[in-house]
């Protein structure tokens, strides 16, 4: 007498709930939409079962075409149901219910097979996507015709460009390799975009805090000069407290932001990146949080202000960068190989003038492949993260209103001074 198989069992419970899972949802939602449509609660689990049957008995008889066939029964099944039921109905019934089922009975049939860590993580998924109807279909409302160009271009320069790329050094010097290149220009495009897609879903117009934070995502330089645009036309102290909140938040998101790219890129530089950005970021956000208790004080409906972040990606853009980023890198290296080190200062100065991310991946680079000078090339990111910092406080001198410049230029010296005071503390470790 053969004995019972406790694991087989299981594998069935496991199918039985999945259809479950997803046939309560189907339930519910037939109920809400008071229509017909193919199955419910019952349904599913049946479902579920024929294809966790179909497949232990496939599995006996050492043929896989019974659970095929029982695959394609419940196809033919559900394309009757929806064909009968659009034929019954004036407007048009769509195919999630039909397609399900199909889902389900493959669910059912993964779990016989050895899959059942896949099935449930595939069960719970589909029951999250059913579930969330409204959420999904909101999200495609939201996105623009510029956005799905900005998501496409993305992908093809992850997974059509990237992969075409030499991964290897192609200059005498071996300082550019364009498939780190490339992947380095997605890294920032991709957080980039994801700033903007920020910027859409939450909307500017919530306010200095959220205005910040989001627009900081994709670019603080773009989010600081557009604060200061706006002071112009919008004066008061009021308005000079949540522009002031709205930028210093921007430079938090950007000294985080930096953290987060080193981290991903050359993890050995992140402890002696966290002093130096730590008390920049612990500085901008503590100034924030007084203009934004001072802002309140004169409003309990504060002035929202607005910033307008164009689509970050295109592919010029991405060239341009990658220009940029490469010409940073052959300078880098030849400070390295004709220079004294400390000329790296200089280097990362200059380029801070403009942007930190492109100085801050090559002296990761440099950093990572000469396995030396961390503690070099940790103060050059944190000097070129200054000098940005200073080009922005200069944007604000030129193109804001006087009473955000009296708010931003302690602010800015604060910010500079704790970094710089962090590089001198560098030298002790």
């Amino acid at each position: 007498m053969n004995a019972f198989d406790f694991e087989l069992v299981q594998k069935f419970l496991i199918a039985l709930l999945l259809g479950a899972l997803v046939g309560m949802e189907r339930e519910k939602s037939r109920r809400n939409d008071q229509q017909g449509s193919f199955g419910g609660l019952r349904t599913f689990i049946l479902v579920a079962q024929a294809g966790a049957i179909s497949a232990w008995l496939s599995i006996h008889l050492q043929s896989p075409w019974l659970f095929i066939i029982i695959v394609l029964l419940v196809g033919v099944v559900a394309s009757v149901a929806f064909i009968m039921e659009n034929r019954r109905l004036t407007g048009f019934r769509g195919l999630t219910s039909e397609i399900t089922a199909i889902t389900v009975c493959l669910l059912g049939g993964a779990v016989m097979y050895g899959y059942t860590e896949l099935a449930v993580m595939l069960g719970i998924l589909t029951s999250a996507i059913l579930t969330f109807k409204q959420p999904l279909h909101g999200l495609v409302d939201k996105i623009g015709n510029d956005d799905l160009y900005a998501i496409m271009k993305l992908l093809i320069a992850s997974f059509i460009v990237l992969p075409l790329l030499p991964n290897e050094p192609v200059d005498p010097w071996q300082a550019l390799n364009l498939y780190r290149l490339w992947l380095l220009v997605v890294l920032i495009s991709a957080m980039s975009l994801l700033g903007y897609v920020a910027v859409r879903w939450l909307g500017a117009a919530h306010g200095a805090v959220v205005t910040g934070i989001t627009g900081g995502l994709a670019s603080s330089t773009a989010t600081t000069l557009s604060f200061a645009r706006n002071s112009k036309t919008e004066a008061g102290n009021l308005a000079a407290n949540t522009q002031a909140t709205g930028i210093l938040l921007a430079w938090l998101v950007m000294f985080i932001r930096v953290l987060v790219t080193i981290t991903i890129v050359f993890k050995p530089l992140l402890p002696l990146l966290l002093i130096p950005f730590s008390a920049m970021a612990a500085t901008s956000a503590a100034l924030a949080g007084i203009y934004y208790w001072r802002g309140s004080k004169y409003s309990d409906d504060p002035k929202q202000s607005e910033v307008t972040v164009k689509n970050p990606f295109s592919l010029l853009a991405a060239i341009k960068f990658g220009l940029l980023f490469a010409t940073v890198l052959l300078l880098v290296k030849f400070v390295q190989l004709y220079t004294p080190s400390e000329t790296l200062y200089l280097l990362a100065a200059v380029a801070g003038l403009t942007d930190v991310d492109a100085i801050t991946l090559s002296i990761a680079d440099y950093a990572r492949s000469a396995n030396t000078g961390l503690t070099l090339a940790a103060g050059a990111i944190t000097v070129a993260a200054l000098s940005n910092t200073l080009v922005k406080c200069g944007m604000v001198l030129l193109l804001g209103s006087k009473l955000l410049a009296k708010k931003l230029i302690p602010a800015t010296v604060l910010i500079v001074a704790s970094g710089g005071i962090s590089i001198g503390l560098l030298s002790y470790f």
